[in-house]
């Protein structure tokens, strides 16, 4: 009886950004734990926004609904995506239309990867969760390109590439 005492209550998160209107979900699992067994990334969402990801125009008008810390130092450009915003100073994003057009968008996360990832973090656990994982997990296959073709350490070597694994949250640098 004292395990049910114990449990806290979910808590209530309820989205008004220029993408979703009073979208209503649930944080069951504590910040930044209680991950899958097959999902270990290696950024969180605020190291990654620091570092300088999607050309800083991601998630611009989302700052209520996550940490005030994770934007403090984060690189973001809320008038246009700016590639020199990020890390590598590539442009390593396709269209949010082009996301669309493949059917990679689930309503739910209107924004993509990232913001499934963000509120996983947080600790929502979602019907979509296997899916996102598996699509992580299948950009391990440009890890293994960084790894053959570049030597270790040499950032100039395939930036578009260790621009775009940095935005699966794969820590390209360290390659």
């Amino acid at each position: 009886m004292s395990s049910i005492r114990n449990r806290k209550k979910p808590k209530r998160v309820v989205v008004n950004d220029l993408m979703q209107r009073g979208y209503v979900y649930y944080l069951t699992q504590p910040v930044g734990g209680h991950f899958h067994s097959e999902f270990k990334p290696q950024l969180t969402p605020k190291e990654m926004l620091e570092l300088g990801v999607f050309g800083g125009k991601y998630m611009t008008d989302c700052t209520e609904e996550f940490p005030h810390a994770w934007f403090v130092h984060a690189k973001l450009c809320p008038e246009r995506h700016d590639p020199a915003l990020n890390y590598f100073e590539v442009n390593a994003s396709q269209p949010l239309a082009a996301w669309r057009a493949n059917g990679w968008i689930h309503q739910d996360d209107p924004r993509g990867w990232f913001q499934w990832y963000c509120r996983y973090f947080m600790g929502r656990r979602h019907p979509d969760d296997e899916r996102q994982i598996k699509r992580w997990r299948a950009v391990k296959r440009h890890v293994a390109q960084l790894q053959k073709h570049c030597c270790a350490g040499d950032l100039r070597c395939r930036r578009r590439q260790r621009q775009a694994v940095l935005h699966w949250a794969y820590d390209s640098r360290v390659l």
